[in-house]
């Protein structure tokens, strides 16, 4: 029996957390010395003892935990573990019956009712996030509720919780029949292939897949698209697939360019008749401008955070200056699809970066649609903090 103890929250946090609010957060603790042991389960209580929720002590981010019941009877245990995850597959149905997307996420953490763990679905093969101690130490329950409730190939972890936040290195195989990796996932039809056990990364952000369908279907047709911050090149794949006359994916990564020539070739899409620069993206745009390059369509979906060697990239900081970069090698009319999965920041301030980078270059703009995570990505729309992509899709006009 996992221990439980109580912690005494002030009152400014009883607010918010008999509102649903699921993060506790280290400013929110009174009595920080009780907390000792990831993994304990915690009784949130007010100045009078009195009951406000229960979670588990992880630390991850700005939180020392989350909050997983409001029900001070309610046990954390194998069947509380078994209802979530369930109910969680239930409101998926409609992706694990779709034969042209076989890659999603089954379960999104705090939305799904239990913060500190993601579930992706890759073609009967399971990748399981951890982001802290506390919740790995519960892993036992996760992976019996996988085994019961259903039929997986293999399933794979990553360990996201050392000290600084980051993946921590090891053979990601749990259990089940190892895969061949790479794999090949559809999504909306198209191909790309995946290999879940080949450090923090596993060769595509399933959260950017509405993305990729609106620039494939709506905005690629006859043009020259610029990818930028390409990782694999899928923005490039989806650009291709849905007509681009040529693509141009750019990224600072060694491999960015034998992954990006796999997402073409498991698409049957020649490679060579393609353009895939390794180089940092800062000088690319400098490149471009010098030799007068311009382009239909340009994708900005940095990380937050970046380093090379010239560089340091924040985008809560530099956001506004990677847009007037776009701008000035954006043809009249152009597009430019700026993403960013920052989540310190929201969607009104995303928009006044965009609108600072037009303003400085001295240009104009209209928003042809936004949008955040897709919907299997679920999230509680009282707290959008939680709902970290942000994504505009705007036209230049002069």
């Amino acid at each position: 029996m996992t221990k439980t103890v109580d912690v005494q929250v002030n009152a400014q946090s009883i607010a918010a957390l008999k509102k649903g609010y699921p993060l506790i957060l280290k400013e929110a603790v009174m009595n920080p010395d009780v907390l000792r042991e990831e993994g304990t389960i915690i009784r949130l209580v007010d100045k009078f003892r009195k009951f406000v929720a229960k979670g588990y002590y992880g630390n991850q981010n700005k939180g020392i935990g989350w909050v997983l019941t409001r029900d001070d009877k309610e046990e954390i245990d194998f069947p509380f573990f078994e209802s979530k995850i369930a109910a969680a597959m239930e409101r998926r149905e409609s992706f694990f019956e779709d034969e042209r997307t076989t890659a999603f996420r089954m379960f999104n953490g705090e939305g799904d009712g239990i913060g500190g763990l993601t579930i992706d679905y890759f073609d009967g093969y399971l990748m399981v996030s951890w982001y802290s101690e506390g919740i790995y130490s519960m892993k036992h329950h996760v992976y019996g509720v996988l085994d019961k409730i259903m039929d997986y190939k293999a399933v794979y972890e990553k360990k996201r919780f050392d000290t600084k936040g980051q993946y921590i290195e090891q053979d990601d195989f749990v259990k089940g029949e190892p895969g061949d990796f790479p794999i090949i996932v559809k999504e909306n039809g198209m191909n790309f292939a995946v290999d879940l056990n080949d450090g923090a990364m596993t060769g595509i952000f399933l959260d950017q897949r509405d993305v990729r369908k609106a620039l494939k279907v709506k905005y690629s047709e006859g043009k020259h698209v610029l990818n930028t911050f390409s990782y694999t090149g899928a923005f490039s794949v989806a650009a291709v697939l849905g007509g681009a006359r040529e693509t141009t994916s750019v990224d600072l990564a060694k491999r960015s360019l034998a992954k990006t020539i796999e997402q073409f070739s498991v698409n049957a899409i020649d490679y060579e008749a393609q353009n895939i620069q390794v180089m940092d993206v800062f000088e690319y745009f400098k490149y471009a401008k010098r030799h007068e390059l311009k382009f239909d369509v340009v994708v900005l979906d940095p990380p937050s955070f970046a380093r090379s060697k010239k560089y340091t990239f924040s985008t809560a900081k530099d956001y506004p200056a990677l847009i007037m970069d776009a701008i000035a090698i954006t043809e009249k009319n152009g597009i430019i699809i700026a993403s960013t999965n920052n989540a310190s920041f929201s969607m009104k301030k995303f928009k006044t970066f965009i609108a600072k980078g037009f303003e400085d270059a001295g240009s104009r703009y209209k928003v042809l649609e936004e949008s955040s995570l897709p919907k299997d990505f679920r999230a509680n729309r009282d707290f959008p903090e939680f709902n970290y992509l942000k994504v505009v899709i705007l036209q230049k006009l002069k």
